[in-house]
């Protein structure tokens, strides 16, 4: 099997540290299947692999050390007694917990059932892998800040693609939703279903207040913003920060840390992400297909900012 990754302590650096590394094939066991990936998203998490900002975490384990938190392709194995509707040959997407030489980014894995779900109908593989991590982040998220039907959240970040999965999984949940958006997103952000859409900056907490004077229930905060977003929030409210939160709360405010690897089993979650994109409540946006020799200049691209939908690593074409 093919993977990209790093070599390791002193092989780590900027994305031309990425290499392509062949592996013995794995087999699925029991609870598990194997998928021929054709496609693999590349996230802004997938960096701090390569970069060696994780390597207390992996010295211990073998390298290469292969990112990659989403993966969408066929299934070609199926674990003795393993208990899943799926069958080989179903085209399937799935969430990716990293971690030594497995990692999204091979053409060939190993993961338990219940972390896998089908592919949207009507969609290419590449755009499907675009959808398990990021989807299931914006569904943590909102499910922690559980804010009831008729509420008003404020979402931070909402061009990217976890940001923009929140406005659409929020309006799906009956929620009015206060986006931030560059100039040059604000059209982008209100096609995603927005009900207002105010400047992105560090004056996020004015410009909410701005068009809620009482505070919004709470923020997904995607842009990780951290303490700058409190001020948009109304007394006893919530955050939700995919990153660790810099900072004190105020005035009763909770701030949920959003860890998607307490998902990674939520089969059923994944399903109902599948059947919001088929529904077409949910958008797939691909920017850009990069074969995996071409892994560093996906990963170079993302770095530079701006990118609008999710590069993605192609390790076959589509079936």
């Amino acid at each position: 099997m093919r993977v990209v990754g790093v070599s390791g302590e002193g092989g780590y650096g900027g994305p031309e540290a990425l290499r392509v590394f062949e592996l013995p094939d794995r087999h699925a066991g029991a609870g598990e299947v194997r998928i021929r990936v054709h496609a693999a998203a590349v996230n802004p998490t997938d960096t701090f692999t390569r970069n060696g900002s994780r390597h207390e975490m992996l010295k211990a384990l073998d390298p290469p050390y292969v990112a990659g938190m989403d993966v969408a392709g066929i299934i070609d194995e199926v674990g003795p007694g393993t208990e899943t509707a799926l069958a080989v040959g179903d085209r399937v997407m799935a969430i990716v917990v990293p971690q030594g030489q497995h990692g999204g980014y091979s053409d060939s894995i190993v993961l338990p059932a219940r972390s896998v779900a089908a592919a949207p109908q009507g969609a290419t593989l590449a755009a499907a892998s675009t959808l398990p991590m990021n989807g299931l982040t914006a569904r943590k998220a909102l499910d922690m800040l559980a804010v009831p039907a008729g509420g008003t959240i404020a979402v931070t970040g909402a061009a990217g693609a976890f940001g923009g999965y929140v406005v659409q999984l929020a309006k799906a949940d009956g929620l009015r939703v206060v986006a931030d958006a560059s100039e040059a997103d604000e059209e982008l952000v209100g096609q995603l279903g927005a009900d207002v859409v105010v400047r992105r900056g560090d004056d996020i907490a004015a410009n909410v207040r701005a068009v809620v004077p009482d505070g919004v229930d709470a923020v997904a905060d995607g842009a990780i913003q951290h303490g700058l977003v409190l001020g948009a929030v109304r007394d006893g409210g919530g955050v939700a920060s995919v990153r660790p939160f810099v900072g004190d709360t105020e005035r009763g405010i909770t701030v949920h840390g959003v860890w998607v690897r307490e998902y990674m089993l939520e089969q059923e979650k994944l399903d109902e992400l599948r059947q919001h994109v088929e529904d077409g409540v949910v958008t797939l946006r691909v920017a850009a297909t990069y074969p995996p020799e071409q892994a560093a200049d996906a990963q170079a691209r993302l770095e530079r900012g701006g990118t609008r939908g999710r590069l993605v690593i192609q390790f076959r074409d589509e079936p």
